[in-house]
């Protein structure tokens, strides 16, 4: 279990918390088994007592009985709310950790692993470890307490018995824990079969107006069926492998408690026990047989938290290939110059950009024109540092990219990206994401600088609309636009136009750059594009081939 020693940290973090969860199992434990003699000297005051009449010691008796069950419920209570809090509150900050190490990434990390895979280390890996965390943990020092507390108890009481009793429940464990074995297998396989009807369809969703340019909806509802069909039989045979475990457990019991009758009832013939002791050791096995069982839960929960947590540890060692090094805030002035710089995207091995050199001084604008492939948005993505160069080395206002605070510098571009890309939120909170508080005039003012101003008052909620999933609710024009609006509002040095006016007719694209032309004389600004018109406007024209 090498994976979950580095939880161990944050079990001393939290150590107090768990020290008094500790002793509320011990306190909780104590009191659910010292009521259990009170129910046996109980059964033979009544036994031995020939009248039917009130009897003080029986009222006595039941009294304490009440009592320890009302402590052990409120050290129960207790003891939940310091071990499963602790557990919520590590799982809270190892969320924290991994979404923090998840924006340190770089794009050519997020290109070597799936969305998805990032969500379960984020969501079902951190659940899996938290059940150890909590649970299983919790379960584990309440039966050895327990089995150290109840085992004296039972000794003093009658030891032959206690042995009779114990032996089947390490027996009981092992056997539960191959069902849970089996139902953990099954439960990842249905789990899989279910992720598969989530993925057809949000794709189905995604993808609806090509499903419906096709008329292929009866093709898509008969995939559907096929895939509800298979995440049907595999919850059935998952259902009747989990009743298997209750079966089991019940079965046991009943075992134990024909055993206790056999053995009791012909020690009570010998006159070796009373009744009242055999009326407690019912009550201890009974005590005994779930934290028993929950033995072979807990180690499957630990398996499953230790392959969890590996995959965790995984993606926290990958070292981010960008690190800010400087966390000094300063102007940037905006000039830009590229010395020899080549770039080769790591997963496919294609050199982008080979030995490209360029200066453009702050306030300049350049036009950055090319074929398909010609590695225009690299350059883009380069300026922004969001990749490496192989080689080479990107100056901005004469010193290394690298060694720029790159929050600072980051906060100085206005990127316009290739595709437009849009938050499930309101228009006014698209446009304004780049500041903090924007006020609604800036909103507006940047809106109007895109040319939207005018499609969104024509909307029902206008700048209040919420713009859907992606931005679905809108044109591609118009996401275009929004994203325009956002990169102006911050009012950057550097303003960079990946292709972001294709979606846009040639009058559109004109009121925009005149819209915005005092915005570019006060920024430097890389104007990405396929149209001679735009690049003609720019200061410098540069032609990849």
């Amino acid at each position: 279990m090498k994976a979950l020693k580095t939880l161990n940290p944050y079990f001393w973090k939290h150590r107090i918390l768990l020290f008094w969860g500790f002793l509320f199992i011990v306190a909780s434990n104590f009191f659910n088994i010292f009521k259990v003699q009170f129910v046996g000297k109980s059964v033979d005051e009544i036994a031995n007592n020939d009248t039917f009449g009130f009897n003080q010691q029986v009222l006595i008796y039941v009294g304490i009985i009440v009592g320890s069950s009302l402590l052990t419920g409120f050290f129960t209570f207790m003891m939940r709310q310091t071990i499963i809090v602790t557990s919520r509150k590590i799982e809270y900050e190892l969320k924290n950790k991994i979404y923090r190490h998840y924006q340190e990434m770089t794009l050519s990390q997020y290109k070597s692993t799936t969305i998805g895979d990032l969500m379960n280390r984020l969501s079902e890996d951190v659940v899996a470890v938290r059940m150890y965390l909590g649970p299983g943990v919790m379960y584990v020092v309440n039966l050895v307490v327990l089995l150290i507390v109840t085992s004296i108890y039972m000794v003093n009481t009658d030891a032959e018995m206690t042995l009779w009793t114990l032996i089947p429940l390490p027996i009981l464990s092992f056997v539960i824990y191959k069902v849970s074995s089996i139902i953990n297998a099954k439960s990842k396989i249905m789990q899989k079969s279910q992720s598969a009807i989530s993925t057809f369809v949000q794709d189905s969703f995604s993808g609806i107006r090509v499903v419906k340019f096709f008329a292929k909806e009866k093709y898509i509802e008969k995939n559907y069926g096929i895939k509800v069909k298979d995440y049907q039989e595999k919850a059935l045979d998952l259902a009747k492998t989990e009743a298997y475990f209750f079966t089991i457990i019940l079965f046991v019991i009943g075992i134990l408690n024909v055993a206790i009758l056999w053995i009791g009832g012909q020690k009570y013939l010998a006159n070796e026990i009373s009744v009242g002791k055999i009326a407690d050791f019912f009550m201890y096995i009974n005590i005994l047989i779930w934290p028993f069982s929950m033995v072979g839960w807990v180690t499957s929960v630990n398996q499953r938290a230790e392959a969890s947590m590996s995959r965790i540890n995984e993606f926290l060692e990958q070292v981010p290939e960008i690190i800010n090094t400087n966390h000094s805030v300063y102007p940037i002035r905006g000039e830009i110059e590229f010395r020899n710089v080549s770039y080769v995207y790591p997963n496919t091995g294609i050199k982008a950009v080979k030995n490209l050199s360029f200066k453009v001084k702050a306030g300049e604008s350049l036009a950055i024109m090319g074929k398909t492939g010609s590695g225009k948005s690299t350059i883009a993505l380069l300026l922004c540092r969001m990749i490496q160069p192989t080689e080479g080395v990107i100056l901005i206002d004469g010193k290394d990219l690298e060694e720029h605070n790159l929050e600072n510098y980051r906060q100085a571009i206005g990127y316009i990206p290739q595709e437009s890309y849009l938050f499930s939120d309101t228009i006014a909170n698209n446009i304004g994401f780049p500041m903090d508080h924007p006020t609604e005039q800036e909103i507006i003012k940047y809106a109007k600088k895109a040319d939207v101003h005018k499609n969104i008052v024509k909307f029902k909620e206008q700048y209040q609309t919420m713009v859907g999933e992606r931005g679905v609710m809108l044109s591609g024009g118009q996401k275009q636009r929004l994203c325009i609006a956002r990169a102006l509002i911050r009012q950057p040095q550097i303003l960079i136009f990946d292709d972001s006016l294709s979606a846009l007719d040639t009058e559109t694209e004109e009121n925009i750059l005149n819209n915005i032309e005092n915005d570019l004389r006060n920024c430097t600004s890389i104007i990405i594009t396929h149209r001679e018109s735009t690049a003609k406007k720019a200061d410098k024209i540069l032609n990849l081939t």
